[in-house]
Formats: structure tokens, C-alpha cells, sequence
């Protein structure tokens, strides 16, 4: 990772000014401190946030409901942090294989592909839910089309719950409630940068 984005000739500069201090900026672990750093701007204040910061009137009665539910349920095992996911692998599946309730085809193996570890079988990053009610279709192969769907999906194959209609809204209205305000550039894409490929060694 380090070797191809070296030789992208126009991240030397942005990394020595962001990491000026260091003899090489260019490292794993300030690759990581910049990624890291792109990621937050995603964490847009939600009515969530507010409602953590003391206004319980934030919240909607139902919304109030569906984070009840969401935490009974165990979603919240796995869907936590200040992204409300993000931090850590799971398998997807954990109950019964998790195409059999997406529809997915081709049935996609997760890291098992990269790592080559069996253990990694079926094994994704777990998806923040900061704006998922703005960012269907769902799932790591977009398979599944609506956020109700998803939620009965994640609750069935996941923690082997059927989720009653009433339960599944509740959350629904809970993960609207995460949606946040978005910055008037939102819809803009970033200037990625451009210039020479250095050739590998």
C-alpha cells in the first residue's frame, strides 16, 4: 500500500504537510491517521447526538423505542461507537448463511479472499449506521433494497430474532433519527491527486 501510493507523485506533498514533523510521512500508520481523519467528517450531528448530549426531547417517542429495541435486540453488540458500527469485523451469518435471506449471488466470501484465513470465512467490516436511512441498497453486495429489509435480515441471520413489524419500524425510526445534517459540499467529490505514476522498481 505504501509502494503504490509513493509512487502516485501528487500525496508526497500532501503528506509531508500533513505530517511534517517526521522524517518519512509517508507510513501504515499515517496513511491510516489520514483515512481516519476523512471517515470523522462523515460523523454528521444526527438527532442521536443531541439526544447523548442531554436533549431527550431530540428523539422521537418512537425513536426513543427503536433504541430500546435496537439495544434489546443486541444490535448494539456490534453497532457501537461513535460511528454506531465501523469498528470491527464480523461474520455475516452467525445464525444461518446470510445469502439465504439477501438473495446474494455470486455469494461473496468476505477478508476469507484476502487473508486466506478460513477463520475470515464470511467475515466483513461491520457498517456504520451514521445516515443509512439515506444510503440503500444495503449489505457489503447491495442485495437487500430497503432499510426494513435490512434490519429483519441483520436481526434473523445475525442474532436468530424474527422481528415483529412493529419492532422493525421502531428501529427504523431510531437509524432515521442518525441522519444527519449535511454539509452544503456533500454531493461534491474530492480532488483526488493526479500526476505521473512513478513506475515500480
Amino acid at each position: 500500500m505504501i509502494d503504490r501510493l509513493t509512487r502516485i507523485v501528487g500525496y508526497a506533498p500532501l503528506f509531508k504537510e500533513a505530517f511534517s514533523s517526521e522524517p518519512q510521512p509517508m507510513t501504515s500508520r499515517n496513511i491510516a491517521k489520514a483515512v481516519g481523519a476523512y471517515e470523522r467528517t462523515l460523523v454528521t450531528p444526527s438527532p442521536f447526538d443531541a439526544y447523548l448530549a442531554g436533549n431527550k426531547e431530540a428523539l422521537s417517542p418512537a425513536a426513543r423505542a427503536g433504541l430500546a429495541t435496537f439495544i434489546n435486540t443486541g444490535c448494539v453488540n456490534c453497532h457501537n461507537g461513535v460511528g454506531v458500527g465501523g469498528g470491527m469485523y464480523q461474520k455475516f451469518g452467525v445464525v444461518e448463511d446470510y445469502w439465504k435471506a439477501t438473495g446474494s449471488d455470486p455469494i461473496d466470501r468476505g477478508r476469507a479472499d484476502v487473508t486466506k484465513d478460513p477463520a475470515d470465512l464470511y467475515v466483513f467490516r461491520v457498517a456504520s449506521l451514521r445516515n443509512v436511512a439515506m444510503t440503500p441498497p444495503y449489505f457489503h453486495d447491495g442485495s437487500v433494497a430497503t432499510l426494513p429489509d435490512a434490519v429483519k435480515v441483520m436481526a434473523r441471520v445475525q442474532l436468530g430474532v424474527t422481528l415483529s413489524d412493529n419492532d422493525t419500524r421502531a428501529i427504523r425510526a431510531f437509524l432515521e433519527a442518525l441522519t444527519g445534517e449535511l454539509p452544503a459540499n456533500f454531493a461534491t467529490a474530492p480532488v483526488l491527486p493526479t500526476g505521473a505514476v512513478v513506475p515500480a522498481k
